[in-house]
């Protein structure tokens, strides 16, 4: 019963994830896109969450933690390209 609740699990989240790129390709603003960006990070960790938890292994964990760091700063810094058009800011030496 579990296996097939893990089952329907990856398939809604990899159901979801395609609906998250499509809002990526054809959001309507920059704000939208990065969202939708963000939720593609959240559900692709919960995706390798349930693989291992199928594959009953713990070699996925550190992935998961090094893709929540990655998902983590990429919202950040796209954002902060949202709101200044710049990401990474140089003082002047006038």
């Amino acid at each position: 019963m579990i296996d097939k609740i893990l089952l329907l699990a990856l398939a809604l989240f990899s159901i979801s994830i395609a609906l998250s790129l499509y809002r990526v390709i054809r959001g309507p603003s920059m704000p939208d896109r990065a969202i939708a960006l963000d939720t593609i990070g959240i559900n692709l960790l919960s995706l390798i969450a349930i693989v291992s938890i199928v594959l009953e292994t713990k070699a996925y964990l550190e992935a998961i933690l090094i893709l929540g760091i990655l998902a983590f700063i990429g919202t950040i810094a796209f954002t902060k390209y949202i709101e200044r058009g710049v990401i990474v800011e140089r003082k002047s030496t006038d």
